[in-house]
């Protein structure tokens, strides 16, 4: 059986229960509110604790966030990998992944419009942004391994990018652009037509071979 590793991640969930239930109100907010609804005050009544808490267990509201980020992140690569872990061969394999990143994507959609804020806007979240994305570019390239070249616009390296535009973009750009976009039935069609893109584009690399 073949498997891929991920790096080991700094995010260790916290055991403090006052603590976890901040860092699960941050989530939640981020996700209807995006980051304009992460206050301490907002944290703390939607956690059922002292505003101090936040303060106390995370420093400021900005390592919260960092905080929630790294176990968006620390989540993704863990399930991509175990996405990609089994005896099928690499083209189902590969389809489980798409499938995985479609299904964090869609409980996770503001997710996406946050991190592409810190990437245009050159947020203070960037490096952190640009690690872990780095690191799921490195396991990618470890998925894709004898099947796309080490260089060149067949790489995993353009796979990746690809891939992930193809993805991302659609639930950033797709409710701006198409009525109901993250309606179940315009979902299902998207992830249908992101596996056909998949499989032609490993077409592309077996005829290359």
């Amino acid at each position: 059986m073949e498997s891929v590793q991920t790096e080991s991640s700094s995010f260790e969930e916290p055991t403090n229960e006052r603590a976890l239930a901040l860092l699960d109100a941050a989530e939640a907010l981020l996700e209807e509110t995006g980051m304009e609804g992460l206050s301490a005050r907002v944290v703390a009544e939607r956690a059922g604790v002292a505003k101090g808490l936040v303060f106390y267990y995370f420093g400021s509201t900005h390592e919260l966030f960092e905080r929630v980020l790294e176990r968006y992140y620390a989540r993704h690569k863990a399930s991509l990998a175990e996405a990609f872990a089994g005896g099928d061969d690499h083209r189902e394999r590969l389809h489980r992944v798409v499938d995985e990143y479609l299904d964090f994507m869609e409980r996770n959609v503001t997710y996406a419009r946050i991190v592409q804020h810190q990437i245009a806007s050159e947020g203070p979240h960037l490096p952190l942004v640009r690690r872990h994305l780095r690191e799921v570019l490195e396991l990618t390239r470890e998925m894709l391994r004898g099947i796309t070249p080490s260089r060149g616009p067949r790489s995993a390296e353009h796979f990746h990018v690809s891939l992930s535009a193809v993805v991302i973009n659609y639930f950033t750009y797709g409710p701006v652009l198409v009525d109901d976009a993250l309606a179940p039935r315009a979902l299902g069609e998207r992830r249908a037509h992101i596996h056909w893109v998949v499989d032609s584009w490993l077409d592309g690399l077996e005829r290359h071979r």
